[in-house]
């Protein structure tokens, strides 16, 4: 049996007892493990730099995606094409460990891989693996793609990373572990944990949850029927399900249930506890929905000299240093474009993950006044998109495709391919303006906005998420406001589209060109209130506090 001096390369501080098991469907520790998509792998990934750093006793599990979601990469035509490369990882460590879990009412092999916390300074992280030669090719390809887009697949992946990691935590001996699981992918280790306890009650006391997602539409959930008999529930029956939970209906939403399975439940920012608890409130049996508010690792994300001159309030140090990072992001820019950019002209960015309510394009809502503000010679910009879209949303790849189209002649715009921690951290150093304007409610924080901060990127944000938390418009940050909530979507969008290019126009490039002093107020500023609040050993020392503690 592996013991906790082969898992953790310290010992964890007394203070931080509680032995933690934070199951997640993706983590971004590193560039170099390719095994996330975007918000919640980057959040994820902060969370076990932390747990390191604090020398908590928590453990990841997750899943050792063979192609990982996918690469971004260019088509002949220029643009985007998703390609799925095998992918291999000497720095992961072969436990040994080997077991089955049912699938489909079938014994499916797991391999356990383990990253040792000091190889990228995480928590350990073990990783799941059904790509054996035990395994047939259906029962190998469970771990072949994040998120895949096959149902009976998807189902597959959460059995195995909900099932499978609770059997794994019985093998290493951490069955007295809390169990946390990161949004409701691993849901099924609620009924593997009722197939031995038999009570919710008994459930209710392991389990902690942390809910993402804003909107009942956007949470996973599939039929009861199928759910069966893909061996979900670890041997009960729907009928038997539904008694349980106290549910009823032909589906099965992952997160209603593992409210009812929790002992505690978060959301990720105080506005979206607000909505989280709004949402559903009209359900019975339901643990309380608290807060915390998501955060990213400033040790991972900030870069040092720039953070060297903000502490010791070098202000040429501050723009040198700002300038040096855009200079890096253009060589970028260059290779993959053919565009020259400038690093004394200000650089808005909008990166992140691809999706319709990110609205990526709502700069180019009225194309002419987009036209006037890229053309203009007085106060010059400069405008860089990145992020991916999942690849079976079409909608979304249209979409990017299209800015890449719309702004191919354009000289002074960019669409980069290929986001990842790598090119993310990139962005957030190099650009001017970090462009958050999701539609309201429906970022359930959005983190990539405290990232940039650190690195003198200044928001410019729709107060949605966690920017209520921060924002002073004008001081920290440049807020869009916000078009009343009873107007239509079309109606939303428009008037939004509006405020965001009349506060670029208006406050931002007049600012930037005009009062450098207000602007580095500004920047300093948002630096300043991001972290320590922002930062994600505050996040890992509450989950502690509030959601660990008995």
């Amino acid at each position: 049996m592996i013991t906790t001096k082969d898992i953790f390369s310290y010992e964890p501080d007394k203070k931080y007892a509680t032995p933690v098991a934070y199951f997640s469907m993706e983590f971004a520790v590193d560039q170099a493990l390719k095994i996330y998509s975007g918000g919640l792998g980057f959040l994820a990934g902060s969370h076990l730099r932390s747990a390191y750093e604090l020398k908590q006793n928590l453990i990841g599990v997750g899943i050792l995606w063979k192609f990982g979601y996918y690469d971004q990469v260019r088509d002949t035509n220029g643009t985007m094409k998703a390609a799925f490369i095998e992918k291999h990882y000497s720095f992961l460590e072969d436990t040994g460990i080997k077991f089955t879990i049912p699938v489909h009412e079938s014994p499916v092999h797991v391999k356990v891989w383990l990253l040792k916390p000091d190889v990228f300074r995480s928590a350990p992280l073990f990783l799941l693996s059904t790509d054996v030669p035990e395994n047939d090719e259906i029962s190998k390809s469970i771990c072949h793609r994040l998120y895949d887009s096959n149902e009976a697949t998807r189902i597959a992946q959460s059995i195995l990373l909900g099932t499978g990691g609770a059997k794994l935590l019985d093998i290493l001996g951490r069955d007295d572990s809390l169990y946390h699981m990161n949004e409701g992918h691993s849901l099924s280790l609620n009924f593997y944990l009722y197939s031995k306890f038999k009570s919710v009650e008994e459930v209710k006391k392991r389990v902690v949850f942390t809910t993402h997602t804003p909107e009942a539409a956007g949470n996973e959930e599939h039929g009861y029927a199928l759910l069966q008999e893909m061996s979900f529930f670890y041997g009960l029956t729907e009928a038997e399900v539904k008694s349980v939970l106290g549910l009823d209906g032909p589906v099965l939403n992952y997160t209603l249930a593992a409210l009812k399975f929790a002992g505690k439940a978060n959301a990720v920012s105080k506005l979206h506890g607000d909505v989280s608890r709004d949402m559903w409130k009209g359900n019975e049996g339901i643990c309380e929905i608290t807060s915390i508010t998501n955060a990213q690792n400033t040790a991972y994300w900030t870069d040092p000299a720039f953070e060297k001159a903000l502490r010791s309030g070098n202000d040429q140090g501050i723009v040198a240093r700002k300038k040096e990072m855009k200079k890096a992001l253009f060589e970028l820019v260059a290779d993959q474009c053919g565009k020259l950019f400038d690093e004394n002209v200000i650089t808005i960015v909008w990166a992140r993950r691809f999706a319709a309510y990110k609205r990526a394009d709502l700069l180019m809502y009225d194309w002419e006044r987009f036209l006037r503000l890229v053309e203009n010679t007085e106060y010059p910009v400069q405008v860089i998109w990145a992020g991916k879209p999942y690849p079976q949303d079409y909608g979304a790849i249209d979409m990017f495709n299209s800015i890449i189209k719309r702004t191919q002649p354009i000289a002074n715009c960019a669409v980069l391919t290929g986001y990842e921690l790598k090119l993310s951290a990139l962005l957030k150093k190099g650009s001017d303006i970090w462009l958050n304007n999701p539609k309201m409610y429906r970022e359930a924080s959005g983190t990539s906005g405290m990232t940039a901060a650190m690195n003198g990127s200044v928001n410019l944000s729709i107060p949605d998420g966690w920017i209520p938390e921060f924002a002073k418009d004008l001081e920290n940050c440049f807020i869009i406001e916000p078009a009343p909530d009873h107007l239509s979507t079309e109606e939303k969008d428009r008037i939004e589209a509006l405020d965001l290019i009349e506060t670029l126009e208006n406050k931002v490039l007049p600012t930037y060109y005009k009062d450098q002093n207000k602007w580095l107020s500004i920047v300093k500023n948002g630096a300043a209130d991001v972290a320590p609040a922002f930062e994600s050993g505050r996040m890992a020392q509450e989950y502690y506090e509030i959601m660990y503690s008995k």
